[in-house]
């Protein structure tokens, strides 16, 4: 009779759980924008941009300004005319020539990154010493930053804790510190953040960053 009150009472805690709502799960973030690309072409043998170019140019900073933080990779391409070293070196100046059009347009030179890759990566396939105007480019690339997500009040309690741990004395604060920290503990991140946050400022200790 045991036994089966045993299996009976099992049976119900069994049902209990399986009846929990599941916990509710954040949903993912947004994927990043698509980055934006725009093509500048180059005369044979030249790192010069003719008027077409410019103007391409001027189209890829505005765009820039638009996305409030973003980065720019400027790539530099060549024909298959010339050196395998020569190419790579007038790749270079390429890409450079457009980071100097968009600095000039406004763009802040520290958002720019310059690549060379002579006559890799070819728009067009053509054999040895093809004067192939499309592979005499360059590739600007504009790809938004995403920022940070901040930490939620559990992490962020948890930063506070460990900061106050590690740059705060115990000795003039010894029951604030361990208090708000238990608040944290049990949850109650609404009365520990603030404990935490004011025990470090008093202190004059920098706050971790919340992203």
């Amino acid at each position: 009779m045991l036994k089966k009150l045993f299996v009976l009472l099992a049976a119900t805690f069994m049902i209990a759980a399986c009846d929990q709502p599941a916990p509710a799960t954040a949903p993912p973030p947004p994927p990043p924008p698509a980055p934006q690309s725009f093509m500048v072409f180059f005369d044979w043998d030249s790192a010069k941009l003719n008027p077409q170019a410019t103007n391409v140019v001027g189209q890829a900073a505005a765009a820039y300004k638009t996305k409030g933080s973003a980065r720019i990779t400027a790539t530099g391409h060549t024909d298959t005319t010339g050196s395998e070293a020569y190419n790579m070196a007038l790749s270079l100046r390429r890409a450079n020539a457009v980071k100097d059009a968009l600095v000039q347009q406004g763009v802040p030179a520290t958002a720019i990154a310059v690549v060379g890759r002579g006559m890799q990566g070819l728009l067009v396939a053509t054999g040895p010493n093809v004067r192939e105007p499309q592979n005499r480019r360059v590739e600007i690339v504009i790809a938004q930053m995403m920022a940070a997500a901040p930490m939620d009040d559990a992490a962020y309690c948890k930063a506070l804790a460990v900061k106050w741990r590690e740059s705060v004395r115990r000795d003039s604060v010894a029951s604030e510190g361990p208090a708000a920290i238990a608040k944290c503990d049990a949850g109650d991140y609404k009365a520990g953040i603030p404990a935490l946050v004011k025990l470090l400022n008093d202190a004059k200790v920098p706050l971790p960053p919340r992203s």
